[in-house]
């Protein structure tokens, strides 16, 4: 059985892509490459639904904001 993961993917200062699932808490990767990154936020989801018994929160995507605030 196939399922559907939202995965919030941002990059950081040094390059690195970061994976994010937020229906699955502590799901998170990093990559050098969209490619590797695919293939490990893949692997990521696997491990963490084995940890968790496939008992992933149902979320259904929305959007992504921006939102800035001065500090």
């Amino acid at each position: 059985m196939a399922r559907q993961f939202s995965v919030i993917i941002e990059q950081d200062q040094v390059g690195y892509y970061v994976a994010s699932v937020p229906a699955l808490r502590g799901c998170h990767t990093q990559a050098k490459s969209l490619d590797e990154l695919s293939v490990r936020v893949k692997e990521a989801i696997e491990l963490c639904l084995e940890v968790e018994d496939n008992d992933a929160e149902r979320l259904e995507f929305i959007e992504v904001q921006q939102v800035s605030v001065s500090i």
